[in-house]
């Protein structure tokens, strides 16, 4: 067992200190455990830290100890992941605000952690209409059966048509609960509920027995992003909790798609938002396959990152201009926007450098005018 995993407990139950600050604390100190004996001085240096957090710190520290929490937790037989297993989800580890401790019930598919399995977020209003549920269906039982792992929120709605229609595809499917993981919120998903246990996972970040509060769920929705590849909105109107989803997708660097709809719909109205913003459009079963599967594959050995580390190639010669464009793109996905920044090129000069830097099979381009080395 890892040392810091009784640290991430204990940290987890001192008021004040949340996800984000928490993170900012182990990459500070490099270990929670020393963050845990440091003096409160020595917080001062840590942005977000003030006199009333650093208060409730030496406060918590006082009325804790790490070592008889986490031997509690074992006792009561809760599963639970915190950063320092090896188990926990592994996209989880890049965002800024990932849950120092993860609750979790059903079965464990340790390829779904460790990010070889893809895994994909459905999400969307709690009112659809009936192309909306129809289409959510039809896209997660494809998904399903393309070896995509589904996450939503089982709320009610699009999260629950997600669930379904992968679960009747005989897909696997991840619930991420507002609550904690033995409450079930709606009590009308009950059924979909167990189904999930028996075919795949619920997570939460919430103690069991957490009862539904209104602000767990805005906060529940930046698990279902970071543990996704991708976020699919199928129906918002412009106030919803899925709009926040998509935002902590384009924070954490994950593709954003939409289903497209009718003006006439008010609960289409968040996903024109979402295309008119550069979301990838969702026109086929096929069209999503194929967009999906421009993703960059994750390096599942040596690097803890969302995209694949650059291939080894031989470089030709490139003139100057060609040259600076290639150095421009990152070993990541590159945007047209940031090549064309970075260079310092007009647009019309970087586009006719893009198109050969392609011919001489150096560059490929992805959906949403983004280019990555081959």
């Amino acid at each position: 067992m890892h040392p810091e995993r009784a640290y991430w407990l204990a940290w987890s139950k001192i008021s004040g200190v949340g996800p984000i600050l928490l993170k900012r604390v182990q990459q500070h100190f490099n270990s929670l455990g020393e963050a845990w004996s440091s003096p409160g001085k020595a917080f001062w240096e840590i942005e977000g830290f003030g006199k009333q957090v650093i208060s409730a710190v030496e406060q918590g520290r006082a009325q804790i100890d790490p070592e008889k929490l986490l031997e509690q937790y074992t006792r009561n037989n809760t599963y639970f992941w915190t950063p320092a297993d090896d188990d926990y989800p592994r996209l989880l580890q890049e965002i800024p605000s990932q849950p120092p401790i993860l609750y979790y019930r059903g079965h464990v598919e340790l390829r779904e952690n460790r990010g070889i399995t893809p895994l994909a977020a459905i999400v969307g209003t709690r009112h659809p209409t009936e192309y909306g549920c129809r289409w959510t269906r039809k896209i997660s039982a494809t998904l399903a059966q393309h070896g995509f792992t589904i996450v939503s929120g089982m709320a009610a709605g699009i999260d629950a048509e997600a669930h379904r229609g992968c679960l009747e595809a005989g897909g696997r499917t991840i619930a991420v609960l507002g609550t904690g993981v033995d409450v079930i919120y709606p009590r009308s998903n009950l059924k979909l509920y167990e189904r999930i246990l028996q075919q795949g996972l619920v997570l939460s970040e919430y103690p069991p027995g957490t009862k539904p509060d209104r602000g767990n769920f805005p906060a529940r929705n930046r698990i279902v992003a970071g543990l996704s590849r991708a976020i699919l909105v199928m129906e918002a109107p412009t106030k919803s909790g899925a709009l926040i989803s998509a935002r902590y997708a384009n924070d954490f660097g994950r593709d954003v798609y939409a289903l497209p709809g009718s003006l006439d719909n008010e609960q289409s109205l968040g996903c024109l938002g979402l295309l008119n913003r550069g979301a990838h459009v969702i026109l086929s079963e096929g069209h999503l396959l194929e967009m999906l599967g421009a993703i960059p594959q994750l390096d599942t050995t040596e690097q803890l990152s969302l995209f694949a580390p650059e291939q080894q190639k031989t470089i030709p010669d490139l003139e100057p201009e060609l040259a600076k464009v290639l150095g421009a793109i990152a070993s990541q996905s590159t945007s047209f926007d940031i090549i064309v920044r970075e260079t310092g090129f007009d647009t019309s000069s970087v586009s006719a450098a893009l198109l050969q830097l392609e011919l001489l099979g150096l560059v490929s381009q992805l959906p949403g005018m983004r280019y990555q080395r081959c």
